[in-house]
């Protein structure tokens, strides 16, 4: 039975970089590094892909961050509110 290996993400980083820069084919790259050519591909989409958030400046992440908090926060009023109005129910009897 063969165990997977497991890259690390500055090596997956490495090779995507060596990808993304054109100098070399796919099959040459995964050759190099012992990996194969799919895998390679996988890479650079993925750092393609991921290249928006390096450039962006956390203001959106912030954003969704305090909107979802927000939410959380408003359903936690609303759960009071119903349960102080069933106590205060309660009480009148």
């Amino acid at each position: 039975m063969t165990t997977r290996r497991r890259f690390t993400g500055e090596f997956k980083a490495r090779v995507a970089l060596e990808a993304l820069r054109g100098d070399k084919t796919v099959q040459e790259i995964a050759g190099q590094h012992k990996v194969h050519p799919n895998q390679v591909s996988t890479w650079k989409r993925q750092a393609v892909a991921g290249l928006s958030e390096v450039f962006s400046n956390g203001a959106d992440r912030e954003r969704q961050d305090h909107d979802t908090e927000v939410r959380d926060l408003h359903a936690k009023i609303g759960q009071l509110t119903v349960e102080r109005d069933f106590l205060a129910k309660g009480l009148k009897r």
